[in-house]
């Protein structure tokens, strides 16, 4: 009786350090949040570094990104494109992993016809790079709006802590990606269009 109830609150232990332990997909999307995190408040400067033809206009302008807001589980990045205001990542944290989302808004602040697109994490990814691809919601609105090749989109982001930040898009034809510095911090940019 008395080994059988030793078994028995073994086992329960062994239960609950399994159950407080995340599983591996989750673990890989706390630390990803938490690494990108760690950069709230400031500001990096980019640059496109592929050499498609379409982003030539983007590549020569000034890049920034500011990691602007930082709740417990939404991070808010405005991309700055020069003085374009309009773009700004959100990432959200949920028990089912990991979600990007594109807010891009005119500068009165009224939403873009194209916006709120993007995608939800799919596997574990790493510490250091997620991908997203491309929902539901967002290949309707692509094919509403005229642009069925982007309902393949797969977007990634990358945090390698003290070098880079990285944001990433991918579908057959077409590879975009800009790199930010994160050795060289930047004073941060006017808030966003749209921002409160």
């Amino acid at each position: 009786m008395i080994k059988t109830l030793m078994k028995t609150a073994a086992a329960l232990a062994l239960a609950a350090c399994v159950a407080e332990t995340p599983a591996p997909t989750a673990a890989a999307h706390h630390a990803f949040f938490a690494n990108l995190r760690m950069l709230c408040g400031q500001a990096f400067p980019g640059r496109v570094v592929t050499t498609d033809s379409a982003d030539a206009d983007m590549a020569g302008q000034s890049l920034v990104m500011h990691v602007r807001e930082c709740e417990d589980d939404v991070i808010r990045i405005p991309f700055h494109v020069g003085e374009d205001r309009s773009r700004t990542w959100v990432v959200t944290r949920s028990a089912a992993g990991l979600q990007l989302k594109h807010d891009h808004r005119h500068e009165d602040a009224s939403e873009d016809t194209l916006t709120q697109y993007g995608g939800d994490t799919a596997s574990a990814g790493t510490a250091e790079r997620q991908e997203f691809p491309v929902d539901e919601f967002s290949k309707t609105l692509f094919t509403d709006n005229g642009i069925p090749q982007s309902t393949t989109n797969v977007w990634a982001m990358e945090v390698h802590p003290g070098e880079t930040f990285a944001y990433e898009l991918r579908r057959p034809n077409r590879h975009f990606r800009v790199e930010f510095d994160l050795a060289a911090p930047i004073t941060p940019p006017p808030p966003p269009w749209g921002a409160e």
